[in-house]
């Protein structure tokens, strides 16, 4: 009877597909992180500079 059962429950294998795709979103997680971290600067530098240019955009413009 117990041996039955510790061969059920060695040879189940349902869990294991969980596992893998709980490892693969947490490689992803990790990536996006490191890509925010590496790249953070550079693309708020580029938000500041197209809100710069919004900005300066209607400003003296053809009155007169």
């Amino acid at each position: 009877m117990v041996k039955n059962f510790m061969n059920r429950f060695r040879d189940d294998e349902t869990g294991a597909s969980l596992v893998e795709y709980g490892l693969l979103v947490g490689l992803i997680a990790v990536v996006a992180i490191a890509a925010v971290t590496l790249l953070g600067g550079t693309i708020a530098t580029y938000f500041g500079d197209v809100q710069n240019a919004m900005t300066g955009a209607g400003e003296g413009g053809g009155e007169g």
